[in-house]
């Protein structure tokens, strides 16, 4: 049972990411990252990187 929960948060998860990261220059595929536990944690970090790199352009 935890299986299929896990499974349903990481799609939930997957599918914004490959919508988002983009936006970031980021690669699309880096959202299969969601996979590993704290893959999640590593993409928001990597975005908000990012974020105040744009920020400063």
């Amino acid at each position: 049972m935890e299986g299929i929960i896990w499974l349903a948060f990481t799609i939930l998860t997957v599918i914004p990411l490959l919508k988002l990261l983009p936006h970031f220059g980021i690669n699309k595929y880096w959202a299969l990252a969601c996979i590993v536990p704290f893959g999640v944690l590593a993409l928001i970090w990597w975005m908000s990187l990012k974020l105040q790199e744009l920020e400063r352009r």
